[in-house]
């Protein structure tokens, strides 16, 4: 059995996709979320679902080994980021090499790094009239949104489309895409 751990920072749509996805399989399950806000929405989506979920400071994750050794003792094959706000530590990176992967909501490198998430990123594709946007699923390294690239899928942007629009297309692609693209690379080979 394939071990999913999500890190996640707000409202957990992805999370929940991706909970849901693997939920009564047999090759796959998400055995945690981890998350950074204590007051984020993912934490009741995984009391719905009867996901753990537990909450963690900077502390933490910056200056201890607490969130490493919680994952470690989870034995994760896989480590998805789902709305992660924060820059992922470097000890973790190594510890779990090439197992790290995440979710951005435009077509990276356009649009990535420090600040640029959610309605930021739609605003800034708004903004400059861009023609189109997408997500890029990507492995993690110590630099905000400059992993590999692993997936990528693309939708247009009308001159009549706002932030909020560009938002809805962004999270339609997100739920079609996200939990079959952790699925290839938890089972390569199939």
């Amino acid at each position: 059995m394939k071990r999913i751990v999500i890190f996640a920072s707000g409202s957990g749509t992805n999370a929940e996709n991706l909970i849901r996805f693997f939920q009564n399989r047999n090759d796959a399950t998400v055995v945690l979320v981890l998350t950074n806000n204590p007051k984020a929405k993912v934490i009741e989506r995984c009391n719905n679902l009867k996901t753990s979920c537990l909450s963690f400071n900077r502390t933490a994750l910056y200056k201890t080994s607490d969130v490493l050794n919680i994952l470690k003792s989870n034995e994760p094959d896989f480590i998805v980021l789902a709305g992660f706000l924060w820059k992922f530590p470097e000890n973790i990176l190594n510890a779990f090499p090439n197992k790290v992967i995440n979710i951005h909501p435009a077509l990276l490198p356009k649009y990535g790094g420090k600040g640029m998430y959610g309605m930021n990123v739609h605003e800034a594709v708004v903004k400059n009239k861009e023609k189109e946007s997408g997500i890029t699923i990507h492995y993690v390294n110590e630099n905000y949104d400059e992993g590999t690239t692993i997936f990528q899928a693309k939708c247009n942007i009308e001159s009549t489309d706002n932030a909020k629009n560009v938002a809805d297309k962004i999270h339609e692609l997100e739920m079609k895409h996200f939990p079959k693209v952790v699925e290839s690379l938890l089972f390569p080979n199939v």
